[in-house]
């Protein structure tokens, strides 16, 4: 590519940026891989070798206060609202130990029945929208609230609240116009949360169901238990990390399926084809697009000196395009070899892989594969498509999508 005469300037605040990151990423990538955004004092390392070796070193690159590049969050109570993400080592392992004793891959997989019958629930509610109107939005009627749903059944959140914890979710990621930090909205969200959360704590303590509450508050290793707090801070990590960031990929896998006509006819025709969709959407448009690190000593990197101290940001959608990686990577592709989809960073990896990996590939494959199954063919409307205003998470507010279901 031709180098611009200009430097790159990184805005994560951006609206323009949120629109479309990309550019700037490969010109990054390319220019400047190691690169010190002054406005904010972040430094921003975008090659996938790079961010890989980052998300791997927890010595150099600290969690210890938090991944959030938020000044209101980034500090060294952060654990208290983003759990395990915001520690390192044995602090780090003893927390994730005792949550995983709870929530346990066959958790997961007994959720499925449940995902089947929401994603049921919320396609009638869609088909109905768009038979009345011609097109529904996919986010409001349908992957604005099945994710929360699901996450809510795991918790023991009643029916009644989960529309209100799903919108003070949505406050907590949304960024406004101006503002570098969490918003006013964004913050009363927050203890709004903290305190509906901390009052479920509390009634599972006197009561016990079968819910994932209750199955953190029983987790015990080797005698150890979570504290009412960790637990706490655990749930809300599920509420914004597993709600949003699952939300997002439902959007995003129709969006760019449908701006590839013959892979979409490909996908409509055969239901096998779902996994690999799932997958090239997480690598092509990753929900979480970057986290950040406390550089706990001097790192030099390609001829530059991150100093200790500072903050450095990780940027996972770039690294899920570098071309030193990925073929043709700006292309959504379905037919990518399966050796370089397994190197996409969408999740993490290392110690701090995502938990929740395993829930959001199957609420996805459940949600395309009945879609699938009930839809012959999708337009999304991409001309009036609104995306979410975040430093955390990449994706839609609104998607205008008429379906034509089979046997229309």
């Amino acid at each position: 590519m031709t180098t611009s005469t200009t430097a790159p300037v990184f805005d994560p605040y951006d609206y323009a940026f949120h629109e479309d990151p990309y550019p700037l990423y490969a010109r990054l990538r390319d220019e400047d891989p190691v690169h010190h955004a002054a406005a904010d004092d972040l430094w921003v390392i975008s090659r996938h070798a790079d961010v890989y070796d980052v998300l791997r070193d927890d010595t150099r690159f600290s969690n210890r206060m938090g991944v959030s590049l938020d000044a209101s969050a980034w500090n060294a109570d952060a654990h208290r609202v983003m759990s395990f993400l915001a520690l390192d080592g044995d602090q780090q392992s003893r927390i994730r130990k005792l949550v995983s004793k709870a929530f346990t891959p066959r958790r997961v997989r007994e959720l499925a029945p449940q995902v089947q019958r929401l994603t049921e629930h919320y396609l009638e509610r869609t088909f109905a929208a768009d038979a009345r109107d011609g097109e529904a939005d996919w986010i409001a009627e349908f992957a604005g609230k099945l994710p929360m749903d699901v996450i809510s059944e795991m918790m023991g959140v009643p029916e009644p609240d989960r529309d209100e914890v799903r919108r003070l979710a949505d406050l907590l990621v949304h960024r406004e116009v101006g503002v570098r930090d969490v918003p006013p909205a964004g913050m009363e969200a927050a203890i709004a949360i903290f305190g509906y959360l901390s009052d479920l704590v509390t009634t599972r303590r006197k009561t016990e169901s079968a819910d994932l509450t209750s199955a953190l508050l029983r987790a015990e290793v080797d005698g150890d238990r979570l504290e009412d707090h960790e637990v706490i801070a655990f749930l809300l990590l599920m509420i914004v990390a597993g709600n949003e960031t699952t939300t997002k990929l439902l959007g995003n896998a129709l969006f760019h399926l449908a701006a590839t006509p013959d892979q979409k006819a490909e996908v409509m025709a055969d239901a096998d084809r779902v996994p690999v969709w799932v997958e090239e959407t997480l690598r092509h448009d990753t929900s979480s697009q970057m986290l950040a690190r406390y550089v706990a000593e001097d790192v030099e990197l390609h001829g530059r000196t991150i100093p200790a101290g500072a903050k450095a940001l990780v940027l996972l959608g770039s690294a899920n395009r570098d071309e030193r990686v990925f073929t043709d990577p700006t292309r959504f592709d379905l037919h990518r070899d399966k050796d370089e989809l397994s190197k996409s960073l969408s999740f993490g990896t290392g110690r701090h892989f995502c938990l929740g990996a395993n829930l959001a590939r199957l609420e996805a494959r459940v949600v395309l594969d009945e879609l699938v199954r009930r839809v012959s063919d999708f337009e999304v409307h991409a001309d009036r498509a609104v995306r979410v205003h975040s430093t955390s998470v990449r994706g839609f507010a609104q998607l205008p999508v008429s379906f034509r279901t089979r046997g229309a």
